[in-house]
This record gives structure tokens, sequence and C-alpha cells, in this order.
């Protein structure tokens, strides 16, 4: 449900712009005249100290005056007069404004303070606002224009676009122009210190000319609560995002492998996934798909046909879409036969269908229509290069009936440029969806495939485990201070009171004590240099495996304390650690770190001291369902082949998987953990459990 103090935004019943000019070289000259050929048809008023004329309308000298209606202002005068500008909107009542004025935080310190006066003048009389730094917003069907964008203005049409970038608003309207395709809304956010993306999500969805969302995105205000508002409307209307700045320099330092390897796009990625969103990897690839899921009924599968008139591009086409999670249909022999009469001897009656360079409008609008037919076709990739005895364009009259008809998705690629613009401007006209090459329609339908997928789960709720001790674990987490790793009994404490079973190490501190230990636990056993300064055992030697009996243990301890101490001479080392070894099962990773953003991150996949070289890892974020936790699981080859490969019988995957939901609700309950990993977490036969054989724990 939309908040209400947003609905001046999208329905404004008057409009007043602060900074108006009739200077047509000035930014607020363009605004007013924006306003003015939108067509806005509430109330408007320009304000300018100067008064004058401007555009038809007599400019108002002082805020106080404007008349009323008016519940949206646009501000646009210099930065140090926007705090003064907001104070006397603040006093004339209005509690919506568009900040599009730069020079705030984006431009340093100065710019920085400034932004922060402007936020406690606007808390202070209730102000919701977007900006600064913005190019204000549009909406073309009620209409109404704020930018000061160079005419003309943007095409009507059924995406709406939410923006981190002004920029990219002005290149985006020229282009999509002539794509033939348009916008409901377009939104410019600026620097978002109040109206944020995850604010604009609600009320644009709800905006019924509004078939697909689309979002430029260089971050996130609330991570968790951006996927949780998104989840809820991808169930009825896609949103596609594209987020920017993936291979950013400075990723944040972590000592576990899990750390080392979630990234800041990991965590977007498990978000998105959560929450339905589609992710784009380019500008262009978001907006072919806005049109392909504005314009087309969602596909019931993934299973597809190509008719064409020539082999090459068939072949394109069917290697695009297996890249894209589809395949080519088995065709019917109903189909194959109803074929056979109107296609040339020489022409394909399997799929790729290919009539040959021959094929007319009436051949390819037959064959169309068959194949449509087939129920085993669940859309259809039509395929023309410019044909030799025909034109594009009639090609496309005649197939538009049909597209316009059936409720399959069907995506017309026209191959060329000068001989296809007349069947381009007949698709632009009946809001048929084409492309210049077939990996365009493979990669939008493979979009619509996924979105369609996505409607069918359910919203399954986060699994809850059972027989955990909250208190227990708060009590291991005071052994260690903020940026500190728990002690080693510490960690397994933390993990046994959230019911993760462990190989408990018991601390060693010379060789005969050692000896004492292994042989109350019985061999064989392993050994590991015990250091709070030494995260990764294995890369100064300190790890010996299956020690058979004492004269191992006690050659063994000797080994890797030595190791440790030539390797990291600064290293405190108060021993070794003794554990049972466990010789059967299969070994994976398991590990949480918490992203400043979304929470905690958990990570799954191949284990022991391989696991950066092999990256055989899928994330998700907690809190998780069964849906999840399997998707998790078996996104990485370490979980496909828990359920056995070969020689290698299968392992304890139910264990794995409620290992898993513990670590994610040990996370959540526990905000002070900063990063958590189990390797290996070594699964043994099915049902026999799963064991954390090491685990780190490091505070934040």
């Amino acid at each position: 449900m939309t908040d209400p103090s947003l609905l001046p935004f999208f329905a404004p019943r008057g409009v007043m712009v602060v900074g108006a000019s009739k200077d047509p070289t000035k930014l607020g000259y363009a605004l007013a005249r924006n306003l003015i050929q939108s067509g806005y048809t509430g109330a408007i008023s320009f304000i300018n100290p100067k008064g004058g004329v401007l555009l038809g309308h007599n400019m108002i000298t002082r805020i106080a005056d404007v008349p009323d209606p008016v519940d949206l202002a646009v501000v646009l005068v210099p930065p140090p007069a926007v705090p003064g500008a907001m104070r006397e909107v603040g006093e004339r009542g209005i509690k919506a404004a568009i900040i599009a004025t730069g020079g705030f935080r984006e431009t340093g310190r100065e710019g920085a303070a400034l932004e922060n006066e402007v936020v406690e003048i606007c808390r202070h009389y209730g102000i919701r606002f977007i900006g600064p730094n913005c190019i204000g917003i549009t909406n073309t069907h009620l209409p109404m224009d704020t930018t000061f964008l160079q005419p003309p203005l943007a095409p009507i049409g059924d995406a709406a676009f939410i923006s981190h970038s002004g920029a990219i608003c002005a290149a985006v309207i020229d282009w999509v122009r002539g794509q033939g395709f348009g916008f409901s809304q377009l939104i410019s956010l600026g620097n978002q210190p109040d109206v944020n993306e995850t604010d604009m999500l609600e009320p644009v969805a709800d905006d019924p000319h509004t078939r697909v969302m689309t979002m430029y995105m260089e971050g996130v205000s609330n991570g968790t609560r951006f996927v949780e508002t998104a989840r809820k409307i991808t169930r009825f209307k896609p949103i596609i995002a594209l987020k920017v700045g993936r291979f950013e320099a400075g990723r944040r330092a972590a000592a576990s492998h899990t750390g080392a390897l979630a990234g800041q796009e990991s965590a977007f990625d498990a978000a998105f996934r959560k929450a339905g969103i589609l992710r784009a990897n380019t500008t262009e690839e978001m907006f072919q798909w806005a049109r392909a899921l504005a314009w087309c009924p969602l596909p019931k599968g993934n299973r597809m046909a190509v008719l064409t008139n020539s082999g090459g591009p068939g072949v394109t086409a069917s290697d695009a879409l297996e890249m894209n999670g589809l395949k080519l249909a088995e065709l019917s022999e109903d189909t194959r036969a109803a074929l056979k009469p109107i296609l040339s001897p020489a022409a394909s009656l399997h799929n790729p269908v290919d009539m040959l360079a021959s094929a007319d409008p009436q051949l390819y609008a037959g064959c169309l229509r068959i194949l449509l037919g087939d129920p085993g076709v669940d859309g259809v990739i039509v395929i023309s290069p410019p044909p030799p005895s025909s034109s594009a364009g009639g090609i496309v009259r005649e197939l538009i009936p049909i597209i316009q008809t059936t409720d399959k998705p069907v995506i017309l690629v026209l191959m060329g440029d000068t001989l296809i613009r007349e069947g381009i401007a007949f698709c632009h006209a009946s809001q048929i969806v084409e492309y210049r090459f077939p990996e365009w329609a493979a990669s939008a339908l493979g979009a619509m495939y996924r979105f369609a997928e996505w409607k069918k789960i359910p919203l399954d709720e986060p699994i809850e485990p059972t027989n955990i001790d909250p208190a227990a674990a708060r009590r291991w987490l005071g052994m260690a201070k903020s940026g500190e790793f728990l002690p080693q009994e510490a960690a397994n404490g933390l993990l046994m009171a959230y019911g993760i079973h462990t190989v408990q190490p018991q601390l060693a501190a010379s060789a005969e004590e050692a000896v004492g230990i292994a042989d109350q636990l019985g061999y064989p056993v392993v050994l590991k240099v015990a250091s709070p300064d030494i995260s990764h055992k294995s890369d100064v030697g300190g790890v010996l495996l299956n020690l058979a009996d004492a004269a191992a243990v006690r050659k063994g301890f000797d080994t890797v304390t030595r190791r440790a101490r030539t390797a990291r001479p600064e290293a405190l080392i108060e021993g070794a650690h003794v554990q049972r070894m466990l010789t059967t099962g299969q070994e994976v990773i398991t590990g949480m770190v918490r992203d400043p953003q979304f929470g905690p991150l958990l990570m799954f996949g191949s284990g022991g001291v391989d696991v950066e070289g092999l990256k055989d890892v899928g994330f998700a974020l907690a809190p998780l369902s069964r849906r999840e936790v399997e998707e998790l699981v078996d996104s990485t080859w370490a979980g496909r082949k828990l359920r056995g490969w070969r020689s290698l019988p299968p392992a304890d995957r139910e264990a794995v998987l409620d290992a898993l939901v513990r670590l994610g609700r040990l996370a959540l309950d526990n905000p002070e953990i900063a990063e958590i990993e189990i390797n290996p977490l070594r699964a043994l036969g099915e049902g026999r459990g799963a064991f954390a054989i090491d685990v780190r724990a490091r505070l934040g």
C-alpha cells in the first residue's frame, strides 16, 4: 500500500516551481516549459522574486502568496538559497518537494553540510522530498513533467524507470523513442537523504499504466526493506534492475574464505534472487527485456520454436535459446504433417523450421499458425533477414493479427537496417516486439520465462529451527571483544548452542598432553596448531591428518608448532588442538559474512583448502526457506554430489540443509557476529549427520 505522504509526487492538485525563469538559457525556464508542454491540467504557479510573465502565467514573488491548490513544490534555485526556500515551502504548508538543484553531498564536505541543513528543515516541517541533485519526475499518463530535460518529452508507454542517475534518464528517453517504446513513470532520485528507491517501489507498482518496472541502481538505502518490498511486488509485476559498480577495487577485508569470496555483488545477486528481481547486465538489455515483458504474454514453459527463412540465423537462435535456459521444442507429428504440404521439399520440418529464402508473407503466417497450435510449443521466434522477393513490411502485416490473438509469446527478429524499416514501423505501431538479431530475442524470452517461473513459486516462509539455546550462544560470544576471533572452544560452543554438530577440539599445551587426549578420543586423530593469530592453519603447515598412534601424535605436535613459529614468528602459539578424525563422508564449506546492507549472507560450496581456487560456491540471504536452502545447495557441484556421484555414496544432505538454516538463524539472532565459517563441514552417510570440523568466528 502506497505511503500517503508520497501521493503528491504522483497526482498533485497543483505544482509550484520555485526558481522559474524567463531566460530560455536557464534550467528554471526549461522546467517551467516542460511542465506546461506536458499537458498538466492541475494548478501551476511560477515563483520568481522579480515577478513578470512566463509562458502565459504571472510569476508570483513570494511562496507565501501562492494560491491553493498546491501540494508539490519543485525547487531549482542556487544551492545556498535552497534552505531558505524550503523553510518558506514548509511555512506555506506544502508537504512534498522535488529539489532539482545540485551542489550538495556529491560535491564534498561543504555540500554535505548544506544537505544536512535541508534535511533538518524538511523534518521540522514534515516535508517529504526527492533529491537534491536530481532532474525530477515524469508521469506521462497524468500527464506531468517536472524535469528540465530538452524536448521532446518522454514518450508515453508501459515501463516505469526509477534511476539513481539523472544523466542516464535523458539518454534513455531519447533511445527508447527510437525503439517505439515509452515510459509510464520516470523518477530521478538524486542523493536520496529522504525519499529513496524503496519508497518509490509501491506507488509505482500501484500505477495501472505501469506493466513493468525498471531500475538503475548504484546502491540501496535499506537492503532488508528493499527485498521485502520488492518481493511482494514481483508476484504480479516484473522488476528489472541494472546494478552498476560491479567491479569495485575496494572490497572489504576478511580473514575467512567466505569473506574473501563474498563481495558486494554476491549480496546483490542473492538479494535480487530472493526478491524475484531480474538482473540485467547492460542498460540496453534492461529495456529490451522490459519491452518484451510489457507487450508479450508470458510463456507457460521453456520449449521454443524457431521459424526462419535462413539456416544460419536459425542455428544462432537455437544456441542462444539454450544459453538462456530455454530449449528447442520437439514438434509433434501433427505439426510436421501440417507443415509438409505448404513447405518446399527442401525445407526443414524440424525445429528450427527453415522455410528457405523464397518464403513469402503468406507462408510465414501459415507456418506461425501451425507452430502456435502445437501444445508442445511455449513460444516462437520468427526470423526474417531482408527477403529477396517480398518486403519485411509485408511479412509483418501478415503476422500482426496472429501475434495479437495468441496467448503465447512471439518475438520477431527483423535482421538488417534500411530494408526492414517499414516492418519495424508496423511492429512499433502494433506493440509487437522485434529485435535485430536472434540473441536478443532469446535473451528476452529467457527473462520472461524466469519471471513466469518465479510467479509460480509460493512465497514460502523461512524455516525456524528448533532446539536452539540463544542464551548459551550469548555466553560464548562474551569470550571475545569486537574485531576479535572467538577462541576455538567458544566457536564450537556457539555452533552447538544452535544445534550444529561439531567434532569438539581439545587444546593440548604439550606433546604429552596431546597424546593423552588422543588416547581418550581414539585413533586416528587430527592435529591443528592452536593460535588466535593464524586463521588458515594449513597455509603454514599447521594441520596433520590421520595420526594413527601416540608416536605420530607426539611427533606431529612438535611439527605443527615448529612450522607455525617458523612461518609466523610473531604469532601466539598456544599448542595444538586434537580432534577425532572422521574418515568417511563428503567435505563442504558453509559460512556467513554480514553484508552492511542486506545482513547475513550465507555461503555454501566445495570445502577444504581449495575453496578459493575452485570457487564452487553459492550465496543466499538469511533467513532461508526450504526452497531457498535447496536452491543454494543445488547451485554448486558440491551440493549436487551430496546425492551421490558414480562411486561416491550419498551423504546426509538433509543434515547439511539443516546446518545452513541454523547458521542463518544464528547470524540473524546475533548481529555482533561479523563472519563465521565452517570449513570443512563433513557430511557423513545418509542419516548419520553432518559435523563441523573446523570453525572460525569473528565479531564485528
